[in-house]
């Protein structure tokens, strides 16, 4: 890792009596890097594996013999209603997270939010060990207040990267981070797995079990959360931001500024198709598994922990070549392999376990370095002071809008019987993503933030 440059524009250079050694750089770097690997967990452990299922039976257990639930005043389908509460905690985040940048800006009180948001995401998490005997409602409010939590602690947290990066380490340092996160959520998953299969020579059944998981989830995100704040520090704040009034009045004046810096909401745009096509893949593999290539729960399960593996590397792997090539060449790249990821999977053989396991390796090995350059690259089109801000705008882009690849996958499927074509209609978010990204003039787009542009973009 090199040491940090002086940055500027978007992450201004540490201010005078403030940690700028290199040791310094590198303990408040380390402490960052570990709040990914502390929230990971709650996206593998809880949202991916275990919670949508658990809540599910929990539903259908207390639903009544047309298995639906009352809720107020409304009959829904008791299969539904995990879809149901995550669609309604996304709505949520849509409306939280730009103020919790707004706040975070012009407060500068980073660690605390951080602090606060994480801690009390972790303390829902742990509370669904509670989870149980017809608590459907229960598991709902949960999950609402931890995935709200996460959302906004993800924004606070993706702001520091400017403060502790130039432009041209920005790439390394992201990415280190992703990778961090991927050992932290594949070293649990695979203790929770373990405990979930063992259930029944431990004495447990296996809702115990999966309660036991979604607890030891939150302790984790709780406990490693304090270790990475007692490593981050607060910047001071832009005298204009400071003077901005309240929160609200800075959020309005955001929403009126960023028209003023159009190569940025087409980044934003660009971003919002390929990861919504990302998105999709990860969310629905499971069913296009199970559904069209009749692959049963234990090579699904493998397939998880083995992406998790895989993409601890692709993140590092991608991260070194950006510093060669630059974050935008590397991102396309790995867009393509993405398309062929689709077309690979239109032809995959039914029942073909070694296949399917092939094509998880490649989307391990994409899958980390697109997200972690696609966080890096963005903050190089940040204005000063507004990092948090545009962070919360950027996981609007990446959690808001992530029912249009289902919704697209949905479709095509209803229309044409066929779960190999509803795959491969995906295609066309990760191109349309290609050609905007690769027509975003990206020197002249970091420029126009008022930012130093890296030496390889």
């Amino acid at each position: 890792m090199t040491t940090a440059t002086p940055a500027t524009g978007a992450g201004a250079a540490d201010p005078p009596g403030g940690p700028t050694d290199d040791s310094a750089v590198k303990r408040e770097r380390f402490g960052w890097y570990s709040y990914d690997w502390a929230m990971s967990v709650f996206n593998t452990s809880v949202t991916t594996v275990f919670l949508g299922p658990y809540l599910t039976a929990i539903a259908r257990d207390a639903a009544g013999p047309d298995e639906r639930l009352s809720f107020l005043g409304l009959s829904i389908a008791a299969g539904s209603w995990f879809s149901y509460v995550l669609s309604a905690s996304v709505i949520l985040q849509v409306l939280v997270l730009p103020l919790t940048g707004a706040v975070a800006d012009r407060t500068g009180r980073k660690r605390e939010m951080l602090t606060g948001f994480a801690i009390l995401g972790a303390l829902a998490t742990t509370a669904m060990f509670f989870v149980g005997d017809g608590r459907w409602l229960l598991g709902a409010v949960l999950f609402v207040v931890a995935n709200i939590a996460f959302g906004a602690a993800t924004v606070v947290y993706y702001s520091w990267l400017p403060d502790l990066a130039g432009p041209d380490d920005r790439d390394a340092v992201s990415s280190k981070g992703w990778a961090f996160g991927y050992v932290g959520g594949a070293l649990l998953l695979a203790v929770h797995l373990g405990l979930v299969v063992a259930a029944e020579d431990l004495g447990l059944t296996t809702g115990e079990a999966v309660r036991i998981c979604l607890a030891t989830a939150g302790l984790w995100w709780g406990a490693f959360t304090l270790f990475s704040v007692s490593r981050l520090r607060n910047r001071p704040v832009a005298a204009s931001v400071a003077r901005s009034g309240s929160s609200f009045r800075q959020l309005a004046s955001t929403f009126r500024d960023m028209r003023a810096f159009p190569l940025t909401l087409w980044f934003l745009g660009a971003y919002l198709l390929f990861n919504d096509g990302v998105q999709t893949v990860i969310s629905l593999s499971a069913t296009y598994a199970t559904e069209e290539l009749d692959l049963s729960q234990d090579v699904l399960t493998g397939a998880i922990l083995m992406v998790q593996v895989v993409a601890i590397f692709g993140a590092l792997g991608l991260g070194r070549m950006a510093g060669r090539y630059g974050a935008k060449r590397v991102i396309l790249g790995a867009l393509v392999a993405w398309i062929g990821v689709l077309f690979a999977a239109f032809f995959l053989q039914t029942g073909a376990v070694a296949q399917f396991y092939a094509l998880a390796a490649v989307i391990g090995l994409v899958q980390g370095g697109t997200q972690a350059l696609s966080r890096s690259l963005f903050s190089q089109l940040i204005p000063a002071g507004k990092e948090a801000e545009y962070y919360g705008f950027y996981e609007i882009s990446d959690r808001g809008t992530s029912w249009l690849g289902p919704l697209a996958f949905g479709l095509t499927y209803q229309l044409t019987g066929s779960y190999r074509l509803a795959i491969v209609s995906l295609v066309v978010f990760f191109v349309a993503g290609f050609i905007a990204l690769a027509a975003l003039p990206l020197r002249r787009a970091v420029v126009a933030a008022g930012n130093t542009p890296p030496e390889r973009l």
